[in-house]
């Protein structure tokens, strides 16, 4: 079944003036690759991996092209222009990405960014993109199938700027599900050490899933496996630089993210972890190898 908005894995079978024509399937027949795709190395009778989108007549295309976001994700995509029926996004491909005003939170700017999510529309059957995004986000749950665990790593897409920080689009790493889901995250200003926009991708960590489903996120691995991996790393930075290091537990958590990239918190307990082993002595200026 040839899958709208996807990538599919199509046989070629037969060439003509305009392209190859791929093998679709009885809804669709054969599906034209435009010859600006088509490479030296393709034959009839080989298989290749196409995106399949529609043109400006409506009609199927295959594409070697790779658009930003395929149906069912989320991406940060820029307006290239407007008319009076809605903004058209750029997303990759020949075509632009279109938006509806129906679709849109705030009237779409030429030039802006704006947070997606590509979908198919049920009326018409195109492809298209909606700034709604919340409605296509799913409660994350410590229970079940799907659940989320402390520590757990997870793919976010930074969402737009709060009063507490940074809100994101969260899905798991390592998903190997063909419809991934997607939850609401935030990451707080406490645990930020680093500069975020909207539309970064960054990776993140679970601290705690909340009641309404809502994830607390953080960017530094957490958990006592991250304190031994990091112990080891003051433990030879220690080693490298003289046996001492200036920084404490009165030091500013800027000045232990730019030396060691961990947040404060990581860092005490790191020092914990080696004074307990009695590696360490804690001085009014920083720690010293014993």
């Amino acid at each position: 079944m040839i899958e709208l908005g996807k990538y599919n894995t199509l046989r070629i079978d037969h060439s003509a003036e305009q392209g190859l024509y791929l093998q679709g399937d009885e809804t669709t027949g054969d599906i034209l690759m435009p010859r600006r795709y088509v490479t030296p190395e393709m034959h009839i009778g080989d298989e290749v991996r196409v995106f399949i989108y529609l043109d400006q007549d409506e009609r199927l295309i295959a594409t070697t092209e790779t658009p930003l976001a395929t149906v069912g994700e989320f991406a940060f995509l820029r307006v290239a222009w407007t008319n009076k029926y809605g903004a058209f996004l750029s997303w990759g491909l020949m075509k632009d990405l279109f938006c509806p005003f129906r679709e849109q939170k705030q009237p779409m700017l030429r030039g802006k960014g704006y947070i997606v999510y590509v979908k198919e529309d049920e009326e018409s059957h195109r492809l298209m993109a909606t700034a709604k995004v919340e409605r296509y986000l799913t409660a994350a749950s410590e229970q079940g199938e799907n659940r989320l665990y402390h520590g757990d790593a997870v793919d976010c897409l930074i969402w737009q700027k709060t009063d507490l920080g940074f809100k994101a689009i969260v899905t798991p790493a390592d998903s190997n599900s063909p419809t991934r889901l997607y939850y609401q995250g935030q990451l707080y200003d406490n645990q930020i050490f680093q500069q975020l926009h909207t539309g970064d991708r960054v990776t993140a960590y679970v601290d705690h899933v909340r009641q309404d489903g809502k994830i607390d996120l953080t960017l530094q691995p957490t958990g006592h496996r991250h304190t031994l991996d990091f112990a080891e790393t003051l433990l030879r930075y220690l080693h490298e630089n003289g046996g001492r290091c200036d920084l404490g537990d009165n030091s500013e958590p800027e000045l232990i993210y730019d030396r060691f990239k961990v947040s404060k918190k990581a860092y005490k307990r790191a020092i914990g972890d080696l004074y307990r082993r009695h590696l360490i002595v804690i001085t009014d200026d920083g720690i010293v190898l014993v």
